[in-house]
């Protein structure tokens, strides 16, 4: 039970920072100001069902996705981590804006934003989708996946939350609090991106064969 609790957390600890539900709130609040709350309200759940739907594709595709391209566990660690450390210097520079001004002046015109830019990318973006095949190719146990699906629902859940009450967020902590939400956000997921690589870097050292065929590259070189 405790094993499973963690997984839980660790989808949680890993997810929640790259989704960043409160800069999510600033751009949805700036595509949807001018609507009425009822429509706000299910524009937020419906990015949030689209959301929490292209994370469980990606969770149950994941290890078939790998296999296809020829993908090891390390290699998908270490690129994941080098796509989250990305994000979270963005985030750390307080460069939360995750679409063009081209693009938010589109989504304005538009009846529904649920998907695009909302789900795709703020919410469920590559960073997102990285972390979670990450979470799956580290997953053997059908019991361990029940826990990554919690995770990601509780993740999905608590941005609908923060979307649905957008408004009064952005009320409450205003520009600067949301900033220097985001840059906590962003040392957390940092800290995430580099355990990543560290964790695949230290599969490829400990992995024999694979040291063994790079001794011998490089023997037969020299």
């Amino acid at each position: 039970m405790n094993e499973w609790m963690n997984i839980v957390l660790a989808t949680l600890v890993a997810l929640l920072p790259i989704t960043n539900p409160v800069s999510t709130a600033a751009l949805f609040m700036s595509i949807t100001g001018e609507r009425d709350k009822q429509e706000r309200r299910q524009q937020a759940f419906k990015a949030s069902v689209y959301a929490f739907a292209i994370l469980i594709a990606f969770l149950i595709t994941g290890t078939l996705i790998m296999e296809f391209f020829g993908i090891s566990i390390p290699g998908l660690r270490i690129a994941g981590g080098i796509m989250v450390i990305r994000v979270a210097f963005s985030m750390l520079k307080a460069d939360t804006q995750q679409i063009e001004p081209d693009e938010k002046r589109a989504a304005k015109r538009k009846d529904d934003v649920s998907f695009t830019p909302l789900a795709m990318p703020s919410l469920s973006g590559p960073g997102a989708i990285a972390v979670t095949i990450g979470l799956a190719a580290g997953t053997e146990r059908y019991i361990d996946f029940t826990a990554i699906i919690l995770g990601i629902l509780i993740v999905v859940l608590a941005a609908y939350l923060t979307l649905a009450a957008a408004d009064k967020i952005l009320k409450v902590l205003g520009k600067m609090g949301i900033n220097a939400l985001s840059k906590i956000m962003g040392f957390l997921l940092l800290a995430v991106g580099i355990q990543f690589l560290i964790n695949g870097i230290i599969a490829i050292v400990t992995d024999l064969e694979f040291m063994t065929r790079v001794l011998e590259s490089i023997q037969r070189v020299s």
